[in-house]
This record gives C-alpha cells, sequence and structure tokens, in this order.
C-alpha cells in the first residue's frame, strides 16, 4: 500500500492523502471542486462547472497512481441537493462519454464553503 500525492490535484486539507494504491486499486480521497494553484472554488454557484473541476482533480490524483477517469470502477458523488443532480449528470456524462463506473449520489446538508460538490473514487491502475 502507497500513497499518492500530485501537484496537479488540490493538496489535503488534513490527516489523510490524496489517494491510495493498494492491490492494483486506486482509492481517491473526496475531491472538492477546487482550483489545485489557488485552492479557491471553481465555479462559483454552477454544479456543471464545479462537477468539472472535482472530475479533473479526481483524474490528476488518478493518473498520478497510473490510472484515468476510464479506469474508474465505482465513483460517490456527494451534492448538497437533489436539485444538482442533473447538472452533475451532463458534466460527468461529457468528461466520462461511454464509461459507466459504479455510481451512488448522496445529496449532504454541507460542504466546504461555496462548493456544491465533493466526489471519491475507487479505480484501477492501468496495467
Amino acid at each position: 500500500m502507497h500513497p499518492v500525492s500530485t501537484p496537479t490535484a488540490p493538496p489535503p486539507a488534513g490527516h489523510y492523502s490524496q489517494g491510495i494504491v493498494h492491490n492494483g486499486l486506486v482509492y481517491v480521497a473526496g475531491q472538492l471542486p477546487l482550483d489545485p494553484a489557488t485552492g479557491t472554488v471553481v465555479g462559483a454557484g454552477d454544479i456543471e462547472a464545479q462537477t468539472e473541476q472535482v472530475l479533473r482533480n479526481v483524474d490528476a490524483v488518478l493518473r498520478a497512481a497510473n490510472s484515468g477517469l476510464d479506469q474508474l470502477l465505482s465513483v460517490t458523488v456527494f451534492v448538497t441537493g437533489r436539485d444538482l443532480w442533473a447538472g452533475v449528470n451532463a458534466a460527468y456524462g461529457r468528461l466520462l462519454g461511454a464509461h459507466r463506473p459504479a455510481r451512488a449520489i448522496v445529496p449532504v446538508g454541507e460542504l466546504k464553503p461555496g462548493c456544491l460538490i465533493e466526489v471519491q473514487a475507487i479505480a484501477a491502475q492501468r496495467t
């Protein structure tokens, strides 16, 4: 088991790794719609822009672990409201294309201020 760290995704804000690789799987910690360079929220109030940023952050961690969005197995999406699901689906479909990993969308009360979405994922490493 080893941690994944990359400057192309937001740094951890607590005692955790951006990702962990174990037995050919990559476990990606919850990613927020933050610009990795500035740490600021991207797309204030725009769920599609935030979804795209979150998935770019997930992809950055996956790429650092010899994986990518096309290797996703399972995705858990946390959103601040059920009314955001259509926007999440639209952006998610644009970035993932025909690839359809298992997924759960969970409505939650609040996330980091300004954030409408957080995504946690599990993917396979490339062989």
